[in-house]
């Protein structure tokens, strides 16, 4: 029993076209217009299929297959991208889960529990923050009108977004906790492609931690004012850019940190800049190693405002800690991979995915399937089609077995 690769294929590229960009990405930005056309596109597949769908008052959407009792084993991720998004982030995982039922319905195997895939709102946090909020609502990790209060970078407010897309639906939050779920998606780094492993079966996700950084200083002219008497936020920024790359090389392992966004006003070449605005992404697998890395990075920011004579304000964007996958759900899936006759290999991810929300109500893990140079979020993104077959396959039998798994609250046996 396999998955269709012509109609995968066909559906991937059916919702890159909507939102394309140059290079052959897509830009759907979550709850706006090109967001609503993705949707609607994934409700039309899901009614085509005969599915239950139900939508929540963030905007997730899920579609199940009734069949059998008990709660649903769960997969799914999100159709909405950053700015500048390839073709399979978030929507591999979509696309394949309706490919697993479809097969399944196709094959007339009815599994003893029903099957059910999940569009999740506002997963990249390229619009409202935080990210992955959809799957963290449905989780219980965060109240519904929290995050139907939420301001976008264009001043948007979601609940009004979500009612104008004809998105916010009924269901309630947190939704009803699933048996298991398993997401499948590229990996969107390079190490699955720099080992020669065609898969990886995640064991879990980093702790990420996001900040707004706010340095304000003195705007003054470029010529006339000395060196030593300036209070200058441009390079305070620079000082932390530097500081977190070195923070980052010198802690090794695991860490990683970022300055992604520097604003600086009034952004003019003769004007001493009078503030910037920028972000830091700071993440690690270990949440004792972050929590360091945070706290150095406070006491930086906090001496350099002293001897720069600037005043340093931040702001939390996003909070998660370490999450670390189910062992059973990752033995399956490197078992059933083998069982393929493709490699595979443990590997924990650095970015940030549905699935780890999931995983505080319910056994999870991922599937992996390699990114082409490591490149992602970049219309460049790539997976050959053979690895998004394959790993859909792989999707296809780590369900089915979960179906017929039994998790026990108490022992996990």
């Amino acid at each position: 029993m396999h998955v269709s690769g012509t109609r995968l294929l066909s559906r991937l590229q059916e919702l890159a076209d909507i939102g394309p960009i140059p290079g052959g990405g897509s830009c759907r930005l979550a709850l706006t217009d090109e967001d609503r056309l993705g949707r609607d596109l994934i409700v039309t597949w899901m009614k085509d299929l005969g599915l239950e769908i139900s939508i929540d008052g963030i905007g997730n959407i899920v579609g199940t297959w009734n069949v059998g009792c008990g709660a649903p084993v769960m997969t799914g991720s999100h159709i909405d991208t950053v700015r500048t998004g390839g073709r399979y982030d978030g929507n591999l995982g979509v696309l394949a889960g309706l490919e697993v039922i479809e097969t399944l319905m196709a094959a007339q195997l009815s599994p003893p529990r029903p099957l059910s895939v999940g569009v999740f709102t506002n997963e990249e946090g390229a619009r409202f923050q935080p990210d992955m909020m959809g799957s963290l609502v449905f989780a219980g990790g965060m109240a519904l009108e929290e995050a139907l209060n939420t301001v976008s970078i264009d001043g948007a407010l979601l609940a009004d977004e979500l009612n104008r897309i004809e998105y916010a639906g009924s269901s309630p939050s947190p939704g009803a906790v699933p048996h298991a779920f398993v997401e499948l998606h590229i990996e969107q780094g390079p190490l699955l492609e720099a080992q020669g492993v065609r898969f990886g079966a995640v064991t879990g996700v980093q702790g990420i931690s996001w900040q707004e950084v706010l340095i304000e200083g003195q705007s003054n002219h470029a010529g006339t004012t000395p060196m030593s008497l300036r209070h200058d936020p441009a390079f305070v920024a620079a000082k932390i850019t530097v500081f977190l790359r070195e923070l980052a090389e010198r802690l090794g392992g695991h860490q990683v940190c970022t300055v992604g966004k520097i604003d600086i006003h009034p952004n003019l070449i003769n004007v001493v800049p009078k503030s910037a605005l920028l972000t830091l992404d700071i993440r690690n697998t270990d949440e004792l190693i972050l929590q360091q890395a945070e706290s150095e990075v406070a006491e930086f920011m906090n001496a350099l405002a002293h001897s720069e004579g600037v005043s340093i304000t931040t702001r939390i964007l996003a909070r998660f800690e370490p999450v670390v996958f189910d062992p059973r759900v990752i033995d399956l899936i490197e078992s059933l991979t083998e069982s393929h006759g493709h490699s595979v290999m443990r590997m924990p991810s650095g970015a940030g995915h549905d699935a780890q929300m999931l995983a505080r109500v319910c056994p999870s893990s991922m599937i992996f399937t390699p990114s082409v140079l490591g490149i992602s979020h970049n219309p460049a993104e790539f997976t050959e089609p053979d690895d998004l077959i394959d790993g859909s396959n792989i999707l296809l039998d780590t369900m089915w077995q979960l179906a017929h798994m039994n998790f026990d609250e108490k022992t996990g046996d």
